[in-house]
């Protein structure tokens, strides 16, 4: 039996959401998802999966800083493509378990900002 398109796409995750990030936050968040312990990603209801899809996204970000200036990298707004299923899971993870990690309070407030921006679009 093949699956419709419809089915795939909402396996996929649904619509892809535009997230705009700085450079140094974008590091910041996955660097803090890389130190999620297993207990704490099921306290978020993730898996090593779902944070390694996460993480690639995060990737792909990272290699489009490749063609920047090193010295320009700190003034730089990044584009994270992400699907919408993602973009919740990244909320949860910004309100429940980012505070407890992050050194800085505005990285967590843009990050905050930039989701619910990037969501509050696609309504």
């Amino acid at each position: 039996m093949r699956r419709g398109p419809l089915r795939r796409w909402r396996a996929r995750g649904g619509r892809i959401v535009r997230v705009l990030l700085p450079f140094e936050d974008i590091m910041g968040v996955a660097l803090a998802l890389l130190s999620l312990q297993p207990d704490e990603l099921a306290r978020l209801g993730w898996s090593f999966a779902a944070r390694k899809r996460l993480l690639e996204h995060f990737l792909v970000a990272g290699k489009e800083a490749d063609a920047i200036a090193p010295s320009a990298l700190d003034r730089t707004i990044l584009t994270l493509r992400l699907p919408l299923r993602d973009v919740r899971r990244l909320q949860d993870f910004t309100r429940r378990e980012l505070p407890m990690m992050a050194s800085r309070a505005a990285v967590i407030d843009r990050l905050e900002a930039a989701l619910d921006a990037a969501v509050g679009e696609e309504r």
